[in-house]
């Protein structure tokens, strides 16, 4: 399992995402203090699903399409979070400096992407393989 490339990129993308449960968000420049990304429920939502998702094509190795399917699921709501984030950012007042853990979902994203492609190419190898092994059964007989 963990000889796979794409199951070291769905890991990394994992703990960038858990990350976020426990650094700042942004910090308010006039009294120093702390947003974190729990303090809003649909921040909390969106990274718990993102999290199981990403859990879900970790440990579903067996089975590349299911992988394949919730590694782009994850990266799809990893881009909901990045709106979101972007909105919020937008929205807010000037005393608000965002930390550079807000960027951690574009790289989850990034990694996501690297994943489905490395998972697609296995399988396509095994689909190839497979189909080797059935012409040559069909030559024999």
């Amino acid at each position: 399992m963990w000889q796979r490339v794409q199951t070291l990129y769905l890991a990394i993308s994992t703990i960038l995402i858990a990350v976020l449960f426990f650094l700042p968000k942004a910090i308010v420049e006039t009294s120093d203090s702390e947003i974190m990304f729990t303090n809003s429920v649909a921040y909390i939502v969106l990274l718990a699903v993102i999290l199981v998702l990403n859990f879900i094509a970790l440990f579903t190795y067996k089975v590349r399409i299911l992988q394949m399917r919730t590694a782009m699921l994850s990266a799809l709501v990893i881009v909901g979070l990045q709106i979101y984030i972007a909105v919020d950012f937008y929205f807010t007042h000037d005393e608000i400096v965002y930390r550079p853990y807000a960027l951690f979902p574009l790289m989850s994203i990034f990694l996501n992407i690297l994943a489905f492609r490395s998972i697609l190419a296995d399988q396509l190898l095994v689909e190839s393989a497979s189909s080797l092994r059935k012409s040559r059964r069909e030559r024999r007989s």
